[in-house]
């Protein structure tokens, strides 16, 4: 899984429909969620940390979840089925920090929810919002072509000046393999 953080909200060129971004921790590949304008405002108002008059939805199920003893541990988007996110909102209850300490063993409550909910939910509370990486692969855009074509040069590079002594010397320089070296030009490996 991957733990992608909100980039913004984006409009769509075409549609004029507003969409969030989550951006990967490398920052260079996002996946854009097309959403409705309600839930964009909602997003951004919880990112933007700004009270509304009156509680909107989110903050209302942010409120009940404390009321309810339960806190938002992390919000999971799983799948992506006819160009449909899946998300679920996976709760526990709140704890002291005395109480943490047996984490792995807590049952979590899932919860199905839209992403666009999720997301408004999770940046309320500061929770995680994840990914699975199959997810990310299929719908993610390349955020830096630039970068990535460099990437991808300087690996034909190294793939076009690879030989087995190189590889060998590389090994025994990083100390990944046991067997000597083979290659007269390289100093024994200790």
């Amino acid at each position: 899984m991957v733990e992608m953080s909100v980039a913004g909200i984006a409009l769509d060129a075409a549609s004029r429909s507003p969409i969030v971004l989550l951006r990967d921790p490398s920052g260079r590949r996002q996946v854009p969620i097309w959403i409705d304008q309600a839930q964009a405002h909602n997003i951004m108002a919880g990112l933007q940390d700004t009270p509304a008059p009156r509680p909107l939805s989110h903050d209302l199920m942010a409120a009940l979840l404390v009321a309810g003893g339960l806190e938002l541990d992390r919000v999971i988007v799983h799948a992506i089925e006819d160009s449909t996110f899946h998300a679920v909102l996976k709760l526990r209850p709140d704890l002291d920090d005395d109480e943490l300490e047996d984490d792995d063993d807590m049952d979590f409550i899932e919860v199905d929810s839209r992403p666009s909910d999720a997301i408004a939910l999770a940046v309320r509370t500061g929770s995680g919002i994840w990914m699975l990486e199959e997810v990310v692969a299929e719908a993610s855009i390349s955020v830096d072509a630039e970068a990535d074509a460099e990437d991808q040069n300087a690996f034909s590079r190294f793939v076009d000046e690879l030989s087995p002594a190189a590889l060998v010397r590389h090994l025994n320089n990083r100390g990944d393999t046991d067997e000597p070296s083979t290659d007269t030009n390289s100093p024994p490996v200790p």
